[in-house]
C-alpha cells in the first residue's frame, strides 16, 4: 500500500523536474552554438577596428516618440541602440542567442521554462544596477502595455519570476514551443524606476534611460537626432564576445528627408555617409556623378543568404470584393512582371514565388510525403490544387500584351459573379462597380503601379492609386483602413512564433498586428501551431514549405520581386572585415578610417 501511494505521488510531479538543466552562454533552436562558451568574437569582425568618428545617416518622413515600444506614435530612427536584451543573435547562424544582458541561461531538455542570470557588470546609463526587478518589470509591462506584437509573440509564457536579484524565470504554459526559450532573450529590457511613475502608453519626446552602447546626444523634434557612444558603456569593461568589434561609431545622426529622391541627392552632395538603394532604375541611372568616378563614393552590391520573404500586392481580405479567392487569383493575372522588369527595373530582379524565397524553407514543385502528412488533416478546407499542381506565378513575353492572362482573368471574375456591362465591371447579383483603392507612401512606387492598374482598367476594374504621408500610411496601416497595399513580409531563417501575427486569426482583428491582409483560416492556424512546435530543424523546413503552399495558393498578396543582394552606396572613409556575415549586412562591424575621412572631407569640402 505504501509503495501505491509512493507511485501515485511520483507521478503527479511534473515531469519536467527529471528534465536535465542545462546551463550556457549561448543556445541553438536546433543543435549546438557555433561559437563555444571559450569564445572570445565572431568571426566577422575585423581584430584591427578602432571607435571613434562620426557619421550621418537618414531617414524618412518625421517621428514624434522615444518609445518604441507601443503603437501609439513614430519612433526615432536608431533609437532601439539605447537598449540590450538579455541575449543576441550571430549573423552566422541559422537561430542562436548568445548572453548579452544575461551572463548565463538556464532551461530544461524538454524546454518548459528558462532562466536567465544578469550580468553583475550590468548598469542603466544613470549607473544603477540592472536586476531582475527591471526583467520582470518590462515584461510584464510590454504584454499588458506594449505594442500587440508582444502578445503573439510571448503567448505561451504563463509568468515571470524573480528568483533573486540578479536571476529571473519565465514559465510556460507548454513544453512544445521549442523556441520560446530562444525569443524570450530577445525581449528588451527597460528600466523600471525610469518608467514605472510615468505613462508608459503615450508617446514621449524625454530623453530616456538605456543600457546600451549608445545615448542620444541632441535632437531636433521630427527634423533630426544625434546619438553617442557612452564612454561608460559597461559592455565596453565586460568585454562580452558577442558585441566585440561592433558598435565603433562614436556618433551617429539620423537627419530625416520628405521622401526618397531629396534623402537620395542629399547622399550624392556628401549631407549622408551611406546610403542604402531600394530603386533599381536609381540604381541603374542616377550615380555617374563626379564623386563615384573620383572614388570618393563607393557602389556594391554585396551578397547575402537571408531568406527574402514576400513583397507584393497585398489584398485587405476583410472587403467583401477581395473575400473570394478567384477574385484575388484573377488580378495576379493583371501585373506582368516581365514587362515591368524589362522596362522599368533594367532586369535587375526575379520574381518571387514564395514567401520564404531564396532560403531552404521555400517550397517548390508537388508536396513532399512529409510536407502531405500535415497538409492532408485540413484536405477539405484548402485549395485542391495545393495537392495536384506546383504554384507557378502567370508569366508573359516581356512584350506588355497580355491578351491571353487577361482572358484567364476575365474568366475566373465571372465564375465569381462579375460581368462587364459597357466596359465597366458590375457584380452580376448587386451591379456594385469593381472598385478600389491602391494605397501608397512612396512617390517612387507610382509608375510601377501604373501600369498594373492600365491592365486592370483593361478587364472593367477601376483602381484609384493615392500616396500619403508616412504617419497617415501608418494610421491606416495599423487600423486596416485600405484596399491595397504594397506590403514586405520579412522572414527570418527560423520562423516561429511571428507567423501567429503575420497569419493567425486572433491577430486578424488586432489592430497594429502584422495580419493586414485579415486571414482567418483554420487550417493556417494548425500549420503555424505545429511550426511553432517543430521538434527539430528538418521538420521545421517541413512545415514551413507546407504553410507557404497555403498562403500561396490562397492568392493572399500577388507576389512581385526580390534581389539577394544589398545595394549600398557609402563615402568611402570606412572600413570592413574581410569576413562578411552570411545573414546581415554588418553595418555595425564596419569602423572609420580616419586618415581616408579626412581626405573625403577635404574634397567634399571644395565641391
Amino acid at each position: 500500500m505504501i509503495r501505491f501511494i509512493i507511485f501515485c505521488i511520483l507521478a503527479i510531479i511534473p515531469q519536467n523536474l527529471y528534465s536535465k538543466t542545462n546551463i550556457s552562454h549561448g543556445i541553438a533552436m536546433h543543435g549546438e552554438p557555433k561559437y563555444a562558451e571559450d569564445f572570445i568574437n565572431v568571426e566577422y569582425i575585423g581584430l584591427n577596428y578602432l571607435k571613434g568618428g562620426s557619421i550621418v545617416r537618414s531617414a524618412i518622413g518625421t517621428y514624434d516618440s522615444f518609445n518604441p515600444f507601443i503603437l501609439k506614435g513614430t519612433a526615432a530612427a536608431g533609437i532601439s541602440g539605447l537598449y540590450e536584451t538579455l541575449t543576441t543573435g550571430s549573423s552566422d547562424e541559422a537561430f542562436t542567442e548568445y548572453g548579452l544582458l544575461a551572463e548565463k541561461i538556464e532551461w530544461p531538455d524538454d524546454r518548459s521554462w528558462v532562466a536567465f542570470t544578469i550580468r553583475s557588470e550590468a548598469v542603466w546609463h544613470d549607473g544603477k544596477k540592472i536586476t531582475a526587478d527591471d526583467v520582470v518589470w518590462s515584461f510584464n509591462t510590454l504584454m499588458e502595455k506594449g505594442h500587440p506584437f508582444y502578445k503573439y509573440y510571448y503567448g505561451d509564457v504563463s509568468e515571470v519570476i524573480k528568483v533573486n536579484k540578479l536571476k529571473v524565470r519565465f514559465n510556460f504554459k507548454t513544453n512544445t514551443n521549442k523556441e520560446l526559450v530562444l525569443i524570450i532573450g530577445q525581449l528588451p529590457v527597460l528600466p523600471k524606476h525610469y518608467w514605472e511613475n510615468k505613462n508608459f502608453e503615450e508617446t514621449t519626446l524625454d530623453i530616456p534611460i538605456g543600457s546600451g552602447p549608445y545615448k542620444i546626444k541632441s535632437f531636433d523634434s521630427g527634423r533630426s537626432i544625434t546619438y553617442e557612444l557612452d564612454e561608460n558603456y559597461w559592455g565596453f569593461s565586460a568585454s562580452i564576445p558577442i558585441k566585440i568589434g561592433k558598435d565603433n561609431y562614436g556618433t551617429i545622426r539620423y537627419d530625416y528627408y520628405k521622401d526618397r529622391g531629396i534623402e537620395r541627392e542629399a547622399f550624392k552632395s556628401g549631407e549622408i555617409d551611406f546610403f542604402s538603394e531600394n530603386s533599381s532604375k536609381e540604381w541603374a541611372t542616377a550615380y555617374d556623378i563626379n564623386a563615384l568616378n573620383k572614388g570618393l563614393i563607393k557602389k556594391e552590391l554585396i551578397n547575402h543568404e537571408n531568406p527574402q520573404g514576400m513583397q507584393g500586392f497585398a489584398f485587405n481580405i476583410r472587403k467583401d470584393k477581395f473575400k473570394d479567392r478567384r477574385v484575388r487569383k484573377a488580378l495576379s493575372y493583371a501585373f506582368d512582371f516581365e514587362w515591368s522588369n524589362k522596362n522599368l527595373f533594367f532586369d535587375a530582379y526575379k520574381r518571387t514565388d514564395s514567401f520564404f524565397e531564396n532560403s531552404e524553407l521555400a517550397s517548390s514543385g508537388l508536396p513532399s510525403k512529409e510536407e502531405l502528412n500535415y497538409l492532408n488533416p485540413y484536405f477539405d478546407v484548402l485549395p485542391k490544387e495545393i495537392f495536384t499542381e506546383e504554384y507557378i506565378n502567370p508569366v508573359t513575353d516581356g512584350s506588355g500584351y497580355m491578351r491571353m492572362q487577361l482572358q484567364e482573368a476575365s474568366k475566373l471574375l465571372k465564375e465569381s459573379g462579375w460581368e462587364l456591362d459597357d466596359g465597366r465591371l458590375l457584380h452580376s447579383s448587386t451591379k456594385e462597380p469593381f472598385e478600389f483603392e491602391i494605397l501608397l507612401r512612396s512617390p517612387a512606387f507610382e509608375r510601377i503601379v501604373f501600369p498594373f492598374k492600365d491592365n486592370l482598367e483593361k478587364l472593367g476594374i477601376i483602381a484609384e492609386v493615392r500616396t500619403i504621408d508616412s504617419a497617415q500610411y501608418q494610421k491606416r496601416m495599423e487600423t486596416f483602413d485600405f484596399d491595397m497595399v504594397v506590403q514586405t513580409f520579412g522572414q527570418s531563417l527560423s520562423p516561429g512564433n511571428e507567423q501567429r501575427n503575420f497569419w493567425g486569426s486572433d491577430a486578424a482583428d488586432t489592430d497594429g498586428s502584422r495580419n493586414i491582409i485579415g486571414i482567418k483560416n483554420y487550417a493556417i492556424d494548425g500549420l503555424i501551431e505545429s511550426l511553432i512546435n517543430a521538434s527539430d530543424r528538418e521538420e521545421l523546413i517541413t512545415i514551413t514549405k507546407a504553410l507557404d503552399r497555403v498562403l500561396l495558393w490562397n492568392y493572399y498578396v500577388i507576389p512581385q520581386w526580390h534581389i539577394s543582394s544589398y545595394r549600398v552606396l557609402y563615402w568611402d572613409f570606412f572600413d570592413q572585415p574581410q569576413i562578411k556575415p552570411k545573414y546581415s549586412l554588418g553595418f555595425d562591424t564596419w569602423w572609420i578610417n580616419q586618415n581616408k575621412f579626412e581626405i573625403i572631407q577635404s574634397n567634399r569640402t571644395s565641391n
